[in-house]
């Protein structure tokens, strides 16, 4: 594939971000799927245009942003059902993102203080956010706020292990991306949390998505 290839997707998963911000909160789905699956289906492509498949480690990356594509398609809808299916999918991302860190290799020994950093970070959103939660979405973002911590650990255990900071950005962007997800879904639904959740996200999966080339032969 042509080297512009990854470039000129990141542009247009840029300008569908963009658009997907200022649409009006009254646009129909129709606009919203084009913009958002628009811009998912590009950091899939990036991905693909960098070589993710030729090693296993990048087979990894595209399976977790392949997830993400499909959250997104989900949070298309209001529904409950289709936001714990898009809560499910999100959450297998992160977990596949954390399994890649960790088989690419760990600084074992930058675990036991991320750990207690994400615990503590933890605490602190569970005590902002479980008062405002259903009872019946409870465990799951319960069980969605751990795998992310998790994914957090792993990729600063990773990026201490081999340099790479571009990994450490994409994952801690990604999780806070969640947290406009969650402020949206359950807190106070507004037109801030899609102006910074929606870049953060987009930028987090791009950031991931050309970690994920193959390396150079040789």
């Amino acid at each position: 594939m042509s080297p512009i290839a990854p470039i000129l997707l990141t542009l247009a998963c840029a300008a569908c971000t963009a658009a997907l911000v200022r649409l009006p909160a009254q646009a129909g789905v129709a606009a919203r799927a084009v913009a958002k699956l628009g811009a998912s289906s590009a950091f899939v492509g990036v991905a693909l245009a960098v070589g993710a498949l030729q090693w296993r480690h990048g087979q990894w990356m595209l399976a977790a942003l392949v997830l993400g594509w499909i959250g997104d398609a989900c949070l298309l809808s209001r529904r409950g059902g289709a936001f714990l299916a898009g809560l499910g999918a999100f959450l297998l991302s992160h977990a596949v993102y954390a399994t890649a860190f960790v088989a690419a290799g760990v600084a074992a020994g930058a675990v036991p203080v991320a750990l207690a950093v994400a615990v503590a970070i933890g605490a602190v959103l569970l005590r902002w956010l479980m008062p405002h939660v259903p009872t019946g979405f409870r465990m799951p973002v319960i069980a969605y706020v751990v795998v992310i911590l998790a994914m957090g650990v792993a990729a600063v255990a990773h990026a201490l292990a081999s340099g790479r900071g571009g990994v450490l950005a994409g994952a801690l962007l990604f999780a806070a991306s969640d947290v406009a997800v969650a402020r949206e879904r359950f807190v106070a639904s507004s037109a801030v949390n899609r102006r910074w959740g929606l870049p953060a996200y987009y930028a987090a999966q791009l950031l991931l998505a050309w970690s994920a080339a193959a390396p150079a032969p040789g």
